[in-house]
């Protein structure tokens, strides 16, 4: 598994969660060792992205870095408006 296939990971759950998926968009950056993916959904769509006190970023961010251990990489998945 590749960081694209993290990306891609991300995006297709994220189109799944959205009602706005055409306004997704994901940036890779790196910080030190550590691969930062964002994820930028419509302003309507924040709120399905994080969820009810957080709990789908959680969960989201749990198999971002489940995906990322068995690469032997950090990756942070970060969510903007």
């Amino acid at each position: 598994m590749s960081l694209q296939k993290i990306k891609t990971m991300v995006r297709k759950i994220s189109e799944m969660l959205v009602d706005r998926p055409d306004k997704i968009v994901l940036i890779d950056e790196k910080r030190d060792d550590t691969h930062i993916i964002v994820l930028s959904v419509d302003k309507s769509d924040v709120g399905k992205i994080i969820g009810r006190s957080g709990q789908t970023a959680k969960a989201l961010r749990a198999l971002v870095n489940a995906a990322a251990t068995r690469l032997g990489e950090k990756v942070l998945l970060e969510i903007r408006e």
